[in-house]
């Protein structure tokens, strides 16, 4: 059971991110304001659900939040400040756009940087625990996968209509054939034969 909040009397934002873990494309984030008594029992991490019960609930997120905002950071900024830097720029570039400004910050994860002045709370599987973050998953994620579904069409050997820009056997083979997009982390560890490439980011 998802939990609604962490400060009952606080203006609370969710905030979470999809697509660290990729070889190809933006990270998205997404921050999410929940109305007081929010309730919809399919809501719930976004790994647990399937890409039909995403999109649903899409749907009901933006219909019922207070606010909701998505920020992106494009695969070269990925390489210029790295993945880590990245996933937190676009979680604040989410609450930036948002259209009444938090009291609180609920980020999925440990890591973040102060935005704004506003407090926030790390939470590690935030988006098991909190309703906020668990809405934000789901958008974070669905915009991520409209965004590679679109880049697929003019790439279709990547095959990323499927794996959505993580790195899998054919993800990495067509790479290997076919060499990088202007869409590939070149700071990432594209074919797996290069492991000093992968682990500065965590």
């Amino acid at each position: 059971m998802l939990k609604p909040y962490l400060n009952p009397d606080t203006i609370e934002a969710g905030c979470d991110e999809a697509g660290r873990g990729c070889l190809a494309g933006p990270v998205y984030a997404a921050a999410v304001i929940l109305p007081k008594g929010f309730d919809n029992k399919l809501l719930n991490d976004s790994k647990q659900l399937t890409e039909a019960q995403r999109y649903q609930l899409r749907e009901v997120i933006e219909r019922e939040a207070v606010t909701w905002a998505v920020g992106v950071v494009s695969a070269e900024e990925i390489d210029e400040i790295n993945i880590l830097r990245a996933s937190i720029l676009a979680m604040q570039r989410a609450v930036a756009q948002l259209k009444i400004e938090p009291q609180h910050l609920l980020i999925d994860g440990n890591r973040f940087t102060r935005y704004k002045n506003i407090p926030h709370t790390t939470v590690v599987k935030g988006d098991a625990t909190y309703m906020s973050i668990a809405a934000a998953s789901i958008l974070a994620k669905t915009y991520r996968d409209d965004y590679m579904q679109k880049i697929a069409e003019e790439y279709p050997a990547y095959d990323w209509k499927k794996n959505k820009g993580y790195p899998t056997k054919k993800h990495r083979q067509a790479i290997r054939e076919h060499g990088a997009t202007p869409h590939h982390r070149m700071t990432f560890n594209l074919t797996g034969e290069n492991p000093q490439l992968t682990l500065q980011f965590e």
